[in-house]
């Protein structure tokens, strides 16, 4: 897959296009339901699949205090784009001038003039432009006067019974309130946070647990606190090796047994192992089911004592 930083990277003899717009964080189900159209439809009219999307986070830069977590980092985020299918993406760096574009000169500068796209497809909850003021409904009358076919996809999703909308707010409050589970149904995998592995207060190994600790500079949103059952994956460590990924119960919080921890951290023990160094790796935590909340123990044998029964329910969860 192309990953062009801007517009000015397209090549000049790129061909038509089918392409598409959003900023899919998470690439969840319902980005994926776009995405699957767009890249069956380009295949059935021998077009490009292309996506746009930008970063930073539009309300990162317009509202900062309101900007949302990001639930996947820029990286993860083209990965899985990839993984859908897509011949290229496009990512805009999004700026307060760039806001400024009326609908009108968005779509012209970014799928007639840029991408020269026959088609775009968009979810019906698409808004661009300044102030947000174009939807589909602009998009459609845009599609008319410059000559592009506009195809708008169903994003919605039965999901816990009922219908509701496979969203990325829906998925940050499953991450916020812990529900893991509900965010993997969301995200039709694992939800996962990835960085570096970095020196900690070394409790764990002290207790018997030696942890994983990921640097508090790591990328995805990181959920509730709370102990989980999950998986650390190993990126630097070939496929198909034993040791690449591994059953692990993890912790998020401040662990409130202990005062001398003020910043939120996320650490993994490995199920039954004490032998991995893992020091300045990136690894890879993936969330599978909230086991617990944080609890302040009135002691260090209550807290080993519960950390013996959240590993065997990881390791029965994890390794039926």
């Amino acid at each position: 897959m192309h990953r062009w930083t801007s517009l000015e990277d397209v090549p000049a003899d790129l061909g038509p296009t089918l392409a598409t717009l959003g900023n899919f964080d998470g690439v969840h189900r319902g980005h994926r339901a776009v995405l699957e159209t767009v890249t069956t439809m380009a295949r059935e009219r021998g077009l490009v699949s292309v996506a746009v999307t930008f970063d930073p986070h539009p309300v990162a830069v317009l509202h900062p205090d309101r900007a949302p977590q990001e639930i996947a980092g820029l990286e993860h985020r083209l990965d899985l784009l990839e993984e859908a299918g897509l011949d290229a993406v496009v990512v805009i760096e999004f700026t307060k001038e760039y806001a400024r574009a009326s609908p009108e000169d968005f779509v012209v500068e970014t799928f007639v003039d840029g991408l020269r796209a026959e088609v775009v497809v968009v979810g019906q909850d698409t808004r661009f432009g300044l102030h947000n003021s174009g939807d589909v409904s602009t998009m459609r009358e845009l599609g008319a006067l410059h000559g592009f076919d506009v195809v708008v996809q169903d994003t919605a999703g039965d999901l816990d019974g009922g219908e509701r909308s496979w969203s990325s707010t829906a998925l940050r409050q499953a991450l916020a309130d812990g529900d893991v589970a509900a965010a993997a149904e969301i995200l039709a995998r694992p939800h996962r946070v990835s960085g570096e592995v970095v020196h900690g207060h070394h409790r764990g190994r002290e207790l018997g647990y030696p942890t994983a600790n990921l640097a508090h500079e790591s990328e995805g949103m990181v959920p509730a606190d709370g102990v989980y059952a999950g998986w650390l994956e190993r990126p630097e460590v070939p496929v198909g090796h034993p040791d690449r990924r591994l059953p692990a119960a993890v912790s998020v919080g401040t662990n409130p047994t202990f005062d001398d921890v003020v910043e939120r951290t996320v650490e993994a023990y490995v199920l039954d192992r004490t032998d991995l160094d893992l020091y300045s790796e990136t690894v890879r935590v993936e969330f599978v089911q909230r086991l617990r909340g944080n609890v302040r123990f009135g002691s260090v044998e209550e807290l080993m004592a519960q950390m013996g029964q959240d590993v065997d329910r990881a390791r029965t969860l994890l390794l039926p």
